[in-house]
């Protein structure tokens, strides 16, 4: 009963028009009465680009997809002299044996292949990206590449046949790098026949599924209408009117997405650091593309909506490495690899955005991260980048504090849309750009064994625990039910010492979690405040790898690693303290042990710690 009443509030919470929505759409694909399981199309032959319209470029092409392919940006496997395997498990060598299948009758997950993600991380077709930088910089076997691996891939994945037609997001990812490598090749406006229609028989595949992509209300609908978008004028310009359709439902719904999906502060709904890095890439080149084509502006909305949340993630990151916190679900998505840098610098992603939407720089010196701009023709600006600040992020339910050159990202509970992770009251914590304090990712959505469980829940993250138990119940595999709310929250305060804030929430089982956090140059103070649980609360910090030792102190226990040094005392009894194991996944389908400090008590009271660092 009470599983019941959980799965109704979520309902509520999820909306009933899309809830009601996504139900009509799987009954109608599983009875085989949707109109996409009656559109057709034949496959195109190549050739789909042509020699370069260009001048030759000499900016460095991308190092992958040449020796040696790419999976998630950080998974490598030699090539041969043939294309790859479209329909295998890259890694297993396992292959579909679903391929002459119409995509609406296959499985989610194929017992055999295991992650469908593993099928479909090639085919989203970054090689194409690869190989048209190197055409484009006067390699003619690129050329000759380009064009037959996608007439391979064509012939092994007929138009809406196996399992490489399943998903609209990823048709759309495809529409966007064969659009991004016409830009590069200067073909936006003379392309090859064939290629007009290999994008036309995407389009008719998105089109037909879109409203249960906005269901989603996720980055499935953005990318979607991206693709739409970019395709539709782009098959417009060359001379299909009817294409003009396409075009415009792209323009509306990113309208809507923009507006529905972006909160006031920034924050996406997807409550990820590389789902918002996707969005943002998304909105990125859509920009591009209409700069290109001299395309009607967006409204004034949109492009304050993607100002927003573009400075979202500028505040985020550290800008010494690129990279910020491990925050919520990754799959390993990335858009638009034109450089090499590493898949959590984020620098790339967010020059190309400043430039495009704030018409300034984010980063003055020279690197990697203005390679985008260069390779799509777009001026770097050279306005000075905007200011590092406190953030209160509280319609997505985050608070970035400063001190010196420590930055705490302080996760709290503000959910209009589902989450992905239970990780209210979370801290990550970074001092001069290393992260010190850490969340374990999110791993994969489908291994074995599966740890979904583990890198989603309450367990792998900066908070405290009850009872064993998630913060939230989970209904299924990517949702949770009980939404948290939050019974007290601040606003970020200064003093001369420290910067401060606190949030708390009482859970749907009536166990309380108050935290209230200080940071200063050189020490971050946190007391959490623990009540209304049955058995146990365990207090978790997650540590970077080092050689941390561990002793009891009166009322509590020290470690250190000698650079930094953690000091966690009690009110009431200290059932145990330990330094235990744990997982983090800072890439898709990579993980690896991390030291974790495990406190726990059995009654009511408070828990202080002390965490300090050498400046």
């Amino acid at each position: 009963m009470f599983l019941f009443f959980s799965k109704v509030k979520v309902i509520a919470r999820l909306g009933f028009k899309e809830v009601i929505s996504v139900l009509t759409y799987r009954l109608l694909i599983k009875f085989s009465l949707h109109p996409v399981c009656k559109i057709r199309s034949k496959s195109p032959t190549q050739p789909f680009f042509s020699k370069s319209l260009l001048p030759k470029s000499d900016l460095p092409s991308i190092s992958a997809w040449k020796d040696y392919g790419s999976l998630f940006s950080h998974i490598k496997f030699p090539l041969g002299n043939c294309p790859p395997d479209w329909l295998a498990n890259p890694i297993s060598g396992d292959k579909s044996d679903q391929s002459h299948l119409p995509w609406w009758k296959i499985s989610d997950f194929d017992e055999t292949t295991g992650d469908v993600k593993l099928i479909w991380e090639q085919s989203r077709m970054d090689w194409v990206l690869a190989f048209a930088q190197r055409a484009r910089n006067g390699d003619k076997n690129s050329l000759v590449s380009l064009n037959s691996w996608l007439s391979n891939w064509l012939e092994k994945n007929p138009p809406y046949l196996g399992a490489n037609w399943k998903c609209g997001q990823e048709a759309s990812i495809r529409v966007i790098h064969l659009c991004s490598a016409a830009l590069i090749l200067g073909q936006e406006l003379q392309p090859l026949p064939s290629l007009r229609h290999l994008i036309d028989l995407h389009l008719r595949r998105i089109a037909a599924t879109i409203h249960y992509a906005m269901a989603q209300n996720n980055n499935h609908g953005t990318s979607e209408a991206a693709a739409l978008y970019i395709g539709g004028s782009f098959l417009y310009s060359n001379g299909r009117k009817d294409a003009a359709v396409w075009e415009k439902l792209g323009r509306d719904w990113l309208e809507n997405r923009s507006d529905k999906l972006i909160e006031n502060d920034g924050s996406f709904s997807q409550y990820s650091l590389n789902y918002h890095r996707m969005l943002l890439d998304t909105f990125s080149i859509v920009e591009v593309w209409r700069k290109k084509l001299k395309g009607r502006f967006f409204s004034q909305k949109f492009y304050s909506k993607a100002r927003l949340a573009t400075s979202w993630l500028y505040q985020m990151v550290a800008p010494s490495t690129g990279d910020g916190p491990n925050l919520g679900a990754n799959d390993g998505a990335r858009l638009l690899q034109l450089t090499d840098s590493d898949y959590r610098d984020y620098r790339p992603t967010i020059q190309l955005a400043m430039a495009l939407f704030h018409e300034r720089s984010a980063y003055t010196e020279p690197g990697s991260w203005s390679l985008q701009l260069a390779w799509l023709g777009i001026p770097d600006a050279t306005t000075e980048p905007p200011v590092f600040s406190d953030c209160d992020y509280d319609e997505g339910g985050y608070k970035l504090l400063r001190s010196g050159k420590a930055v705490l990202m302080f996760r709290h509970a503000k959910f209009r849309y589902r989450p992905s992770q239970s990780d209210i009251l979370h801290i990550d914590l970074w001092v001069n750009g290393a992260n010190v304090l850490r969340d374990a990712g999110s791993y994969s959505y489908h291994s074995k064994p599966d740890l979904t469980a583990y890198f989603s829940g309450t367990a792998s993250h900066n908070t405290v625990q009850f009872d064993d138990r998630d913060q939230m119940p989970k209904l299924s595999r990517f949702l949770f039910g009980d939404w948290l709310e939050m019974n007290h929250l601040s606003k970020i305060s200064q003093s001369s010492k420290r910067v401060s804030c606190s949030a708390g929430y009482r859970d749907y089982l009536n166990a309380r979690h108050l935290r209230k956090v200080g940071l200063s140059k050189s020490n971050l103070h946190v007391e959490d405040e623990v009540s209304g649980f049955t058995h146990k609360a365990v207090l978790r910090w997650r540590l970077r790898n080092s050689d941390w030792r561990i002793e009891t102190i009166p009322k509590g226990v020290f470690v250190s690693d000698g650079l930094n040094k953690l000091t966690v005392t009690t009110s009431v009894a200290m059932l145990r303290a330990n330094l235990v194991d744990g997982w983090e996944s800072l890439f898709y389908m990579q993980k690896q042990t991390v030291p974790v400090l495990e406190v726990e008590v059995g009654s009511a009271g408070t828990i202080l710690t002390e965490f300090s660092w050498t400046s």
